[in-house]
């Protein structure tokens, strides 16, 4: 069974989900991995269709993040491959993924105990306000896209 966490989204992790799903991104999903991971507090974790994709995705992802106000990635992992690309931002660690691999090693089966966070409706709620303090404006960040 899927649990849904009901614990506020940093803007940064919206963000990084927000340029995956820019990108194209399948499956784009946010583990709450906060309280049973010391080291970090949430996975974002994308596909992509081919290692190209999954390297833009990895890139979207890092421009997405430092235009919330948030740092570039500690460390980056697989860029070169483009087949499982982790970016490590300290407070969450993005998971992109080419298809085949994130099948072969089935990260969300591994983690199937910590809750998802439903990213969607948090940066919506987070656009409306963003629109209501500021009338006339558009939202930063556009959450028409069906991830």
């Amino acid at each position: 069974m899927i649990s849904l966490s009901q614990t506020e989204l940093p803007s940064t992790v919206a963000a990084a989900a927000q340029g995956a799903a820019d990108l194209k991104a399948d499956q784009i999903v946010v583990l709450d991995v906060g309280d049973v991971f010391g080291i970090t507090d949430h996975f974002v974790i994308a596909s992509g269709q081919n290692n190209r994709q999954v390297r833009r995705i990895a890139e979207e992802i890092e421009a997405a993040v430092k235009a919330a106000g948030g740092e570039g990635s500690r460390r980056a992992e697989g860029v070169r491959e483009g087949s499982w690309i982790l970016l490590d931002f300290g407070p969450f660690v993005a998971h992109i993924f080419h298809h085949e691999t994130r099948a072969f090693y089935n990260i969300e089966q591994l983690w199937s105990d910590v809750p998802r966070v439903d990213w969607v409706d948090q940066l919506a709620q987070v656009s409306e306000s963003s629109a209501e303090d500021s009338p006339g404006q558009s939202p930063s960040m556009s959450t028409d896209r069906t991830v």
